[in-house]
């Protein structure tokens, strides 16, 4: 039987493993988060070493065995560069990623995700909105996903705090980064999305030491 497939998605992390292995999780369309070995990988001129970095798009080949994946190439298609070279663009992809990395579920459907995550890396790699509005959008609406989004917190907010988060929440994802805040109503947004990580994520994310 053929066990080799094609998935498409964006990889969230890379670590070596063993002397010239390397172990990526990759989100993809078709099978949710999953975890893959891709042999050689950390070799000089080896034809992974480059594509499976983090937030790289593109279509991945693997064979999947009876308890793991294995990537045997990879056609990358978006790299999102300006991640790589600005560090407040840079440190924001990075929570996505570790957010992303942790609403993901393997053999799940992870289509409503993976299209937040890819239209979030747009909109850091083209330089709009700002950062900060990016990831806060982003945790808001990767909470609406997982079916927590509990409505807005209690509290005197803005008229336009309360429309925001309307529009964070219900619009197509393509339109989600089309909008601008002032400061003030930024900085109640993520007072917002701060609440809400500490009231559903049960963990520290690393990537917030960055930020």
């Amino acid at each position: 039987m053929d066990n080799k497939t094609v998935l498409t998605g964006i990889v969230l992390s890379e670590r070596g493993v063993g002397e010239y292995d390397k172990l990526v999780t990759i989100l993809t369309l078709e099978r949710g988060k999953i975890r893959a070995f891709a042999r050689g990988a950390k070799r000089p001129r080896n034809h992974l070493s480059a594509a499976l970095q983090p937030f790289h798009f593109g279509n991945f080949q693997v064979y999947e065995g009876r308890d793991s994946y294995t990537v045997e190439s990879a056609e990358i298609l978006q790299h999102f560069e300006t991640l790589r070279s600005d560090l407040d663009r840079s440190f924001a992809g990075m929570l996505l990623l570790e957010l992303s990395d942790y609403y993901g579920r393997e053999n799940d459907d992870n289509r409503a995700l993976l299209g937040l995550l890819y239209q979030s890396l747009k909109a850091l790699d083209k330089g709009r909105p700002e950062p900060r509005l990016v990831r806060t959008v982003f945790e808001i609406r990767a909470l609406a996903i997982d079916g927590q989004y509990p409505g807005i917190p209690e509290g005197s907010w803005e008229e336009s705090t309360r429309y925001a988060m309307g529009f964070i929440v219900d619009t197509p994802v393509e339109r989600l980064y089309t909008f601008t805040v002032s400061d003030s109503v930024l900085e109640e947004l993520e007072r917002i999305a701060s609440n809400f990580r500490r009231r559903f994520i049960d963990r520290e994310l690393k990537s917030l030491s960055f930020l």
